[in-house]
């Protein structure tokens, strides 16, 4: 798709497809703006056109420089047809629900990005068993070496798919309702922070006794962070 704008070097190339339409302000094509949104939450929708009609499959991801990784099972049969599929991936994150004056003013503070490209099945085992690898030590550092080894079945059940980056758009808004003309009229308006994080562990059942939680991970619940 041809560009519409000479994207600068840090941008993805802004085109018909991606361009923001409204609100210009909140939107962004600078890779380092859509890495953050990208990198922010393990989330994702990812849209495809199966025989004719649109779907759109949740999942978790995860990026390495410009290309975007997800999985799932290898007898999916939106798995299966993705393979030199153009897809559209999305991330979106609640920040805030914005209270105005107005009902018609009411909006929300969000994070989202919106990236294309086209997906690619890794079929070389060593190189998808590297990949879920980094997967999993994104979200806990340190946790793949103390995990029983992968059996050359599960790493056959499983695909991967990579996608490079094409283009892409990120779209942010943050702050207090856009009504501040309306600050007379007597009714409470801000905002009502949203906020994701992880909650004290759960043992599993029949977990034998003297089995800790490792210390990664309860210093990572401490901090609260879900990636």
């Amino acid at each position: 798709m041809a560009d519409l704008y000479p994207p600068q070097s840090d941008d993805y190339p802004t085109t018909e497809r991606s361009r923001v339409r409204r609100e210009h302000d909140r939107g962004s094509h600078g890779r380092a703006d859509v890495y953050a949104v990208l990198d922010a939450t393990p989330l994702c929708h990812v849209g495809y056109v199966l025989n004719g009609a649109p779907y759109v499959t949740p999942t978790l991801h995860w990026r390495k420089g410009d290309h975007v990784y997800w999985h799932g099972s290898a007898a999916s049969r939106f798995l299966r047809s993705a393979e030199d599929m153009p897809v559209c991936l999305t991330c979106s994150i609640l920040d805030g629900y914005v209270l105005a004056r107005s009902a018609f003013n009411h909006s929300v503070n969000y994070r989202s990005a919106m990236v294309f490209g086209t997906a690619r099945l890794l079929e070389d085992a060593e190189e998808k068993a590297g990949a879920l690898r980094r997967f999993v030590e994104n979200l806990f550092p340190g946790r793949w070496d103390s995990l029983r080894p992968m059996t050359g079945q599960e790493v056959k059940a499983t695909s991967v798919l990579r996608m490079e980056i094409e283009e892409a758009t990120a779209k942010v808004r943050n702050g207090p309702p856009g009504d501040t003309g309306e600050a007379d009229f007597p009714v409470w308006a801000g905002v009502l922070p949203v906020r994701s994080h992880l909650a004290p562990a759960e043992a599993a059942p029949g977990l034998p006794n003297g089995i800790e939680l490792p210390e990664p991970l309860a210093a990572l619940i401490q901090s609260g962070r879900i990636r």
